[in-house]
């Protein structure tokens, strides 16, 4: 059995082969891909096969799916180019008869408006036009989303955000990949759709109130109109269309489009999901905070 982990040089493939390594699968039947494997060499000595992928290069991922029983496609980071990008993953998954491609997909999926998912559901629309055997998982929002900002947030005494009093069911990115290691370890998950996300949601007034309390200095949610909140990530040095599309996702929050109640990711990765306040507080204890 061997399995690909596509994106393993990014933060959640890596998570992956980490979780399947966990659950005692042989190093030699794993094959993570990226990019820039220097990064994921020391998964090589540990036996994990290491070949590099690039989502624009379709040879690239021919050879890498070469033999392959499961793939999990982790989606590309390039908003904008994924579609084509995933086709191309999808197209060589199917050359390559892959048995399973699980596909990391976004909440609610086919019922959400918000400008992220558009390439998300085109990328579901391909898997099932292929006919290739497919899973979809569908990602809530990272807590790390949050936790990374921290320091910020200390900084200026407040969360920013567009999401009115909206509540996002975010989970950590190490309980979405111990999912997606359940998923690629079972074998009766052809067709199945998995709505992940924390099982405790929140506002970001109540992650702000968490920061304050886990830290002792006073942090507020400021509300913004989205096109004022893309501004402040313009000037933070975002892109100003990735800006756009994340002030769009807050409007996504505020409408329960990141919400998610079916309690998935804790029945598969048997305990419940980390919660807000825990992520924030093992943050707060960090030394970068």
């Amino acid at each position: 059995m061997t399995m690909v982990i596509t994106g393993a040089t990014g933060q959640l493939g890596r998570l992956v082969v980490e979780a399947l390594l966990e659950h005692n699968v042989p190093a030699a039947q794993i094959v993570a891909t990226g990019r820039d494997l220097a990064r994921i060499g020391d998964l090589a000595d540990r036996g994990v096969q290491l070949r590099r992928v690039d989502y624009s290069d379709p040879e690239s991922l021919r050879q890498a799916f070469a033999g392959a029983d499961k793939v999990l496609l982790i989606s590309g980071s390039e908003v904008g180019r994924r579609l084509e990008q995933h086709r191309n993953a999808i197209a060589a998954a199917k050359a390559a008869g892959v048995r399973l491609i699980a596909y990391t997909s976004i909440a609610n999926a086919g019922s959400t408006d918000m400008q992220l998912a558009a390439e998300h559901e085109a990328t579901e629309a391909a898997l099932e036009e292929s006919g290739l055997p497919h899973t979809l998982l569908r990602n809530s929002w990272y807590l790390e989303n949050y936790t990374d900002r921290l320091g910020g947030y200390l900084e200026h005494g407040a969360v920013l955000g567009s999401a009115g009093d909206g509540r996002v069911s975010a989970a950590t990115r190490a309980d979405y990949a111990q999912a997606a290691a359940a998923v690629l370890l079972r074998d009766d998950q052809a067709g199945r759709v998995y709505e992940f996300g924390g099982d405790v949601p929140f506002s970001l007034s109540e992650l702000a109130e968490e920061v304050s309390a886990a830290t002792d200095r006073p942090v507020k949610y400021q509300d913004l109109p989205a096109e004022q909140y893309t501004e402040v990530l313009v000037g933070a040095g975002l892109p100003e269309g990735y800006a756009a599309i994340l002030a769009d996702s807050d409007l996504g929050i505020a409408r329960g489009e990141l919400l998610v109640t079916s309690g998935d990711l804790s029945t598969l990765i048997g305990r419940p999901a980390t919660t807000m306040r825990e992520a924030v507080q093992a943050a707060a204890l960090s030394p970068a905070a």
